[in-house]
């Protein structure tokens, strides 16, 4: 059987709400949800997250839960008529102190605005589709020309070209929503235009502070966060290329690169990272993408991305269950083409961590022995993770007792992780167990030669520091084990 390595984030909205269509799109292929805290209410959330469970449990299939805050989006206030029609040329005026606008203004919901812009500035309304530049600031007005009009309506945002407001990247909302997401048991929070580590840092205390352990996640949207890009890696659990306000920040043309490189970045710092923005942007109206988004898509994967998310397209689209299905047959097909890049860069580094050791140790008997799959035996996580980051060619099951550790692995590359009991249970029980689980799972076959990674004493946390190479079906003891003491160790 032939597993997608690349998983799938869907954003879950009025399209796919229903049990029937969620159920329909994880049988399809989606491994973690996504809940936009844009919109929708703390009980809509809490509701939808328990809807997720509960399809999950009933399918028997583990599915993460991503909860994703608004930030400070810089919005317009609303129209009299909903819309207004701006020309090239014509002038208009954003005013801090208008409560509805009109033809000639509207109001903004970032009041600091005006003392954050200055004549000649460039300000990029509705996703950049609306372009104007600053003539003057007079009080709280700003006076701009029209430079590409189009049709503006309610509560469009606003992002400065090259970046430079200064609003806070968690607002009082977002605060609020960190409670929400921890009491709905999130496994990722996704915080939006982080400028610096410190954003993140912030994020995370806050999380801890309500009683979490959701993972952080590292929206890049802001141009200030490409110079702080390592930083901000360092700090985060993973990132997320999130091109859309990037790409109006810095000028679409950048955006691919910097895709490419944060992608690199990540992987580096043994973290994750989620490519996202319009993938199959046309599918929210047609039951089939454009060339153009499948070669998006495709693209995102030989870079080497660990997931790619779908947002409008399946939570207000028409066809939510086609886009899932069609994003996992187009990383089914570029994931044969995939060269792997990071076998080297993880097998020639000198390690100071065991459970390092072992994952580079593993990839490197997998490459050189004819192995059907890598099974890590892991409380926490982190020794699947690590064999995520090297690319193994083989699968990777992660088999663990906890299921918040399961629900976290939903997102890495080419990891799929099974529960496993292992309570009062010696070594050697164990270990059949693994064997049964794979064997159970049909990921394997009597005689196939198997990588087990695990920590003894097993059972207790901190650390996988063996390696053991078996062949399903027999019983003898370990044909090779490779028992490494904590050392400072170079594979």
């Amino acid at each position: 059987m032939t597993l997608r390595k690349t998983k799938i984030v869907a954003t879950l909205g009025p399209s796919s709400n229903s049990e029937e269509m969620l159920a329909r799109m994880i049988i399809a292929g989606v491994n973690v949800v996504r809940l936009n805290f844009s919109h929708g209410s703390a009980e809509e959330h809490i509701k939808r997250a328990e809807m997720v469970r509960a399809i999950a449990l009933k399918l028997n299939r583990p599915i993460g839960v991503l909860c994703d805050l608004q930030g400070p989006k810089i919005r317009i206030g609303k129209f009299e008529l909903g819309k207004i029609t701006l020309k090239t040329g014509e002038l208009f005026i954003l005013d801090a102190d208008c409560e509805l606008g009109n033809q000639d203004h509207v109001g903004l919901d970032y009041k600091t605005l005006p003392q954050e812009v200055s004549e000649g500035v460039i300000l990029l309304l509705d996703d950049g589709r609306i372009t104007m530049q600053v003539d003057r600031v007079k009080g709280n007005q700003i006076h701009c020309l029209v430079i590409n009009g189009g049709i503006l309506s309610n509560n469009k945002g606003i992002n400065r070209q090259g970046g430079g407001l200064s609003a806070d990247a968690l607002t009082k909302k977002d605060r609020e929503d960190i409670k929400t997401a921890v009491a709905l048991e999130a496994d990722y929070i996704a915080m939006s235009f982080p400028k610096t580590a410190l954003d993140v840092e912030l994020a995370r205390t806050l999380v801890k502070k309500a009683g979490g352990t959701a993972s952080i996640i590292a929206k890049i949207e802001r141009a200030e966060a490409i110079d702080n890009l390592e930083s901000i890696i360092e700090a985060s659990d993973a990132i997320m290329v999130a091109r859309g306000d990037l790409g109006v920040e810095v000028g679409d043309a950048a955006v691919p690169g910097l895709q490419k490189r944060m992608i690199r970045m990540a992987r580096a710092q043994n973290k994750l990272v989620i490519t996202a923005t319009q993938m199959m942007e046309s599918m929210i109206t047609s039951p089939i993408p454009t060339r153009a988004e499948v070669s998006d898509v495709a693209n995102a994967v030989l870079d080497g991305t660990d997931a790619v998310m779908l947002s409008a397209e399946t939570a207000a689209g028409q066809f939510p269950l086609e886009t899932v299905q069609a994003v996992h047959r187009v990383v089914m097909e570029a994931e044969k083409e995939y060269i792997n890049q990071y076998h080297a860069q993880i097998t020639d580094q000198v390690f100071l961590k065991t459970d390092e050791t072992i994952a580079a140790a593993a990839i490197y008997t997998a490459k050189h022995l004819k192995v059907k799959a890598i099974a890590a035996l892991t409380q926490s996580g982190n020794a699947a993770q690590w064999l995520s980051r090297a690319d193994a060619e083989v699968p990777i099951y992660a088999l663990s007792p906890d299921k918040y550790a399961r629900r976290k692995l939903t997102l890495h590359r080419g990891v799929y992780p099974f529960p496993i009991e292992q309570a009062n249970k010696n070594k050697d029980e164990i270990l059949r167990e693994m064997e049964q689980v794979l064997l159970q799972q049909k990921m394997v076959s009597l005689g196939d030669v198997v990588l087990l990674t695990f920590g003894e004493p097993i059972g207790s946390p901190g650390g996988t520091n063996t390696l053991k190479i078996v062949k399903i079906g027999e019983n003898k003891q370990a044909e090779s084990i490779i028992n490494i003491k904590p050392l400072y160790v170079k594979i």
